[in-house]
């Protein structure tokens, strides 16, 4: 009772705070931002940004920087026109103009075919365009504004993702990237252009996702996912890219963010360094009910601790030479005890640690007006420690330990990227990256023939991988781009290597309407632990035969057509295949088993590169994009997804869901009078997935062995339930003359539904146990930005 009376004292207290009386001037802020050449990265100078609409008109035009400002405009949504004599305009629409901050942009203009040298060009850029102007197909551009507003979406990309066609998330809660029926371990994360690892607190050895991401999206700008078909500067990829850009704090004054939520503590801070443009933003969160357990408010088990630190340093020199500096940390840890439902008796006890870190060092030189020159140096560090514990059979409070690992790797990065503008049709980019990784891993688990536990991982040492690429833009026409190029990726633990060629174009037959195509090869490493699991021969020794694994491999072909249907709405659709080839699958002729099914923590098992895969499908998105306060996306997926190991026998992979359905939209409401600035938003979705697939438990066997055992010459041979997830999220954002207020409820799985994802052995009751998906779990949040 008494925390139920703390809840609403806290909802009175927050509802005060956004509805408290208004001001009846006209609140104003500013706009202002840097433009640049989408090809030479060099300033526009004279370039004229007007605010659409405004009576009188509100404008800018850039200085010999680039930069430009617009003061005196009325908050709320607003949309922008870029112009510039030679290039093609560009509309910036729906664009959150608050009272606590300033709006900063960073926009990107291409010149025209034909560049004309006395009259404004009058082509527009369309707002489904990605920033990188290399990736043609299977690509998205995001917002930050999307990752807050869309339902679920709990402010991370990655969640985000999963609206768009042909991306699932982990059903058990996860925000693992499933594309196109492939693995998430197959996701390269970038973020400033720098492969990072897997920004995710609780994340397991080769996972891609986990629970909560360590990014917060106070700290990001506008990025872009690919899910197929990858430009040639991407390597190390497979299924998906995630190319995460940082926001620049603002250069004139100080700005800081509060919130306060179910989820963590945010507090970031941002503002100018120094008088050229320099500037600073970070951001610190720490985990709610960490905070909650330690005051004693509740006492519960498997309190979720983690805090992350984010900060993005930026710092012109001159004209001609620009520093940044970047970091991103976390450490998590939870600590379980899981019992019987109906005997209380204890079942195991886990616990889990980890950790993830990042700094970057970027150079970026403008060598002339149509060349530059980006240089970067990084040092990453992640650690996992984890033990799993059983009860003896003697006493059940007394344990003893089956598994455990402590894993600790480093990564040295450095590479440089050269661009040249020739002119309005060609570009060409070449750059190398070098990647040193460090590994000191143990892992120990119970071998229940021998009852004890036994090493089945200890080794440390390093090994490098290299990477290089050539890209090419030509424009042939007005109307048509291609892109070509190749990536080289090699490994020097076993001297294997991969040569990747990559192919798009895209078309715009007629206004509104293009057809595009992309295909290529891709490659990507497997996590260290793959490659160094020991063995142990007749004779007692131990060998590491996977250290021969050469890369998994893939080749994707794209077709896509997309369409303009007004100056809000936007069809798109894809035919994509997929063909996986070099995939590690176990030594032996009978097996079923393929590291295509896996995410993270694999078996230790022989390896042979033989294994295959296919996957292919169709995909249709149809969008309206913000306008007058309401949007929608709805985006449908047909798909299937197979696998061969060594026993020469195709079946479907864990991931062969065969569907992927979502609608999500929202409205926006003025509420109470105008002068008070209050907007009530609502946002659904709603998804309907296919099940995935897994391997049955073979119950009697498990009795047997003491330890689970599945029916592996039936793999994935059972369906899980398909299933449905409604997620709602409300709100209040409440602008004052200095402050901006938001509180929001965002409630996943609203209806709780239960769909059975998984099963698995219990050892201490010799049952099988379904796991559901992930019930209802809401968040509040509560965010003051001033």
């Amino acid at each position: 009772m008494k925390i139920q009376n703390r809840f609403y004292f806290i909802f009175l207290v927050v509802f005060l705070l956004v509805s408290s009386p208004g001001y009846p001037q006209q609140i104003t802020q500013n706009i202002k931002g840097q433009i640049l050449d989408q090809d030479s990265k060099s300033p526009l100078i004279g370039a004229t940004v007007v605010v659409l609409g405004s009576n009188p008109i509100l404008g800018g035009v850039t200085d010999a920087h680039g930069f430009f400002k617009i003061t005196g405009v009325p908050i709320g949504r607003v949309n922008l026109k870029v112009s510039y004599i030679g290039y093609e305009d560009r509309m910036i629409p729906n664009l959150l103009v608050n009272s606590s901050k300033e709006l900063m942009l960073d926009i990107t203009l291409e010149e025209s075919f034909e560049r004309l040298d006395e009259i404004v060009v009058t082509g527009q850029k369309d707002k489904s365009e990605v920033l990188n102007e290399m990736s043609l197909v299977s690509a998205r551009a995001f917002s930050v504004e999307e990752t807050k507003r869309f339902a679920g979406s709990f402010n991370d990309p990655a969640r985000l993702a999963s609206a768009f066609a042909g991306v699932a998330n982990s059903p058990e809660g996860n925000n693992d990237i499933i594309v196109r029926g492939n693995s998430s371990k197959g996701i390269l994360w970038r973020l400033e252009g720098v492969e990072i690892p897997n920004p995710n607190h609780f994340a397991n050895d080769g996972a891609t996702g986990g629970p909560i991401n360590a990014l917060s999206s106070n700290m990001l700008s506008d990025s872009d996912f690919m899910s197929g078909a990858f430009a040639p500067e991407y390597g190390n990829a497979l299924s998906g890219v995630f190319d995460m850009k940082l926001k620049r704090g603002n250069y004139d004054r100080p700005e800081y963010t509060a919130g306060l939520s179910t989820l963590g503590i945010d507090l970031a801070a941002e503002g100018p360094l120094n008088s050229k443009g320099g500037s600073y933003i970070a951001n610190y969160r720490y985990s709610s009910l960490d905070l909650i357990d330690r005051a004693g408010v509740v006492d519960f088990g498997g309190v979720p601790r983690y805090q992350d630190l984010t900060y993005n340093i930026y710092l012109p020199l001159n004209k001609r030479h620009f520093l940044s500096m970047f970091g991103l940390g976390g450490v998590s840890s939870i600590s379980t005890v899981d019992e019987d439902d109906d005997t209380e008796e204890n079942l195991t006890r886990n616990t889990f640690e980890a950790s993830m870190g990042t700094v970057a060092f970027i150079h970026n030189f403008l060598v002339s007006g149509n060349s530059y020159l980006r240089s970067f140096v990084s040092l990453s560090r992640t650690t996992l420690e984890s033990d799993s514990d059983l009860p003896t059979a003697l006493n059940n409070d007394q344990f003893f330990n089956v598994f455990n690992d402590d894993f600790t790797r480093t990564y040295v990065r450095a590479g440089s990227t050269y661009g040249h503008k020739f002119n309005s049709r060609n570009k060409v980019e070449a750059g190398f990256i070098y990647n040193r990784i460090g590994y000191d891993m143990v892992q120990n688990a119970w071998n229940y023939e021998r009852d004890q536990i036994e090493n089945e991982l200890s080794d440390d040492g390093s090994t490098e991988r290299l990477q290089a690429f050539a890209t090419w833009k030509f424009r042939v026409s007005e109307d048509m781009t291609m892109t070509s190029g190749a990536h080289f990726n090699g490994l020097t633990l076993n001297n294997s290597w991969s040569f990747e060629p990559r192919l798009a174009f895209r078309w715009d037959f007629t206004e509104g309407k293009a057809l595009s195509f992309g295909g290529g090869l891709h490659s990507k490493m497997e996590s260290p632990a793959v490659y160094l699991w020991r063995f142990e021969d007749e004779n007692g020794s131990f060998t590491q035969p996977n250290k021969d694994l050469e890369m998994s491999k893939a080749a994707h072909i794209v077709l896509g057509y997309d369409q303009r249907l007004g100056p809000h709405t936007h069809f798109k659709s894809e035919i994509y295949y997929q063909h996986l080839y070099d995939s590690p699958v176990e030594d032996d002729p009978n097996s079923t088993y393929s590291l295509l099914n896996e995410t993270e923590q694999y078996s230790p098992r022989r390896l042979v590169n033989d294994g295959t895969g296919r996957n292919y499908g169709v995909e249709l998105t149809l969008e309206r994009y913000l306008h007058k306060g309401f949007y929608y996306l709805t985006s449908a997926s047909i798909f299937r997804s197979f696998y061969t190991a060594k026993d020469g026998i195709e079946r479907e992979t864990a991931y062969a869901g065969d569907y992927i359905f979502n609608f999500l939209g929202g409205k926006e409401f003025s509420i109470g009078q105008a002068e008070k600035n209050r907007v009530l938003f609502i946002n659904a979705r709603i998804s309907l997935i296919g099940g995935s697939r897994y391997t049955p438990v073979n119950l009697q066997a498990s009795r047997e062995a003491g330890e689970e055992i599945l029916q592996e010459d039936r793999p994935f041979s059972a369906k899980s339930d398909n299933l449905f997830f409604p997620n709602l999220a409300i709100g209040i954002r409440r602008n004052r003359p200095k402050s901006t207020h938001e509180f929001k409820i965002d409630v996943q799985n609203v209806t709780n539904n239960a769909a059975v994802v998984q099963e698995y052995y219990i050892q201490q009751t010799q049952e099988i146990e379904e796991l559901p998906q992930l019930g209802t779990f809401p968040t509040i949040s509560y965010t003051i930005n001033f």
